[in-house]
C-alpha cells in the first residue's frame, strides 16, 4: 500500500500527485471505477504518458489508495465526541452516505485496498472514540463500527448498482419504470401462488431509499445502544 512507501518525487510543472488523483477521481465520478486505468488517467491529463504518473503513485494501487483517502476527507467529522453518541454516529453515517452519493465508485473500491489512509484512520478512530467514551471496550467497538459502515457502504453499493442497472434497461424515466413493475406484476401473478407480492407489485408502496437507510441506522444505533454498559 501506498502508505508504506517513500514520498513522491518533487513535482515537475503541473503534474504532482494532487492533479493526478484529482483527474483520476473526476473519470470514475463520470465513468465509473471500471473505466480507472492509468492510460485513461493520463489521457484526462493532457499529454502526459501513464509512466510519468507511476513516478508519483508506484502502481494503480497506489492511486486507488490515495483516490480513497481523498474520498473520505470530504466527510466532515464532529471536533471530538459529545455528550449525545448516537448523533455523533449518525453525523458520520450521513456524512459518509453523501460522500458516496457523490463519488459511488468509493463503495466497490473500498474494501479491495486496507483502510489505512489518514482520513480513513482518523474517521474511524473518532467512531472508536465514541464507543469506547460510552463504555464498550475496544473489541466491542471495533465490531459496532464495522457494522455500521456495513450498512453505509452497502447502501452506497445498492445505490451505484441500482443506477447501473436503471441506465442498463432504460428505466430513468417514470413510465419506463412502472412498465417494468407491471411486467414483474403479470409475472407474479401468473404463478398464483404469489398473492402478497402480486397484491403490492399492483400498487408499490413505501419509502424512499434515503428513508430506509435511516431507518436501518436506527435499528442498529437503538441495537448498539441496547448492548452497552448501563
Amino acid at each position: 500500500m501506498i502508505w508504506t512507501q517513500p514520498p513522491p518525487p518533487e513535482r515537475r510543472r503541473a503534474l504532482g500527485r494532487g492533479e493526478i488523483v484529482a483527474a483520476a477521481i473526476a473519470l470514475v465520478d463520470a465513468e465509473g471505477a471500471d473505466a480507472l486505468t492509468m492510460k485513461a488517467v493520463a489521457a484526462r491529463l493532457g499529454t502526459y504518458s501513464p509512466m510519468a504518473l507511476y513516478r508519483y503513485v508506484y502502481s494503480k494501487e497506489g492511486l486507488v489508495d490515495l483516490m480513497l483517502d481523498a474520498a473520505a476527507a470530504e466527510i466532515t467529522l464532529p471536533t471530538g465526541p459529545t455528550d449525545d453518541w448516537q448523533r455523533d454516529l449518525r453525523a458520520v453515517a450521513t456524512g459518509t452516505r453523501q460522500m458516496l452519493q457523490r463519488h459511488p465508485w468509493y463503495a466497490a473500491l473500498v474494501h479491495t485496498r486496507p483502510p489505512a489512509g489518514p482520513h480513513q484512520m482518523h474517521r474511524l478512530e473518532f467512531m472508536l472514540a465514541t464507543l469506547v467514551g460510552q463504555g464498550a471496550d475496544v473489541a466491542d467497538a471495533m465490531t459496532y463500527a464495522a457494522l455500521l459502515d456495513r450498512h453505509v457502504i452497502g447502501a452506497g453499493l445498492q445505490d451505484a448498482e441500482d443506477d447501473r442497472m436503471n441506465r442498463r434497461h432504460e428505466l430513468e424515466d417514470g413510465s419506463s419504470f412502472v412498465a417494468a413493475v407491471m411486467a414483474l406484476h403479470d409475472l407474479a401473478a401468473k404463478d398464483g401462488g404469489l398473492p402478497i407480492l402480486t397484491s403490492w407489485l399492483a400498487a408499490p408502496s413505501g419509502p424512499s431509499g434515503d428513508q430506509r437507510f435511516e431507518l436501518g441506522l436506527d435499528f442498529l444505533l437503538n441495537g448498539i445502544a441496547a448492548r452497552l454498559p448501563a
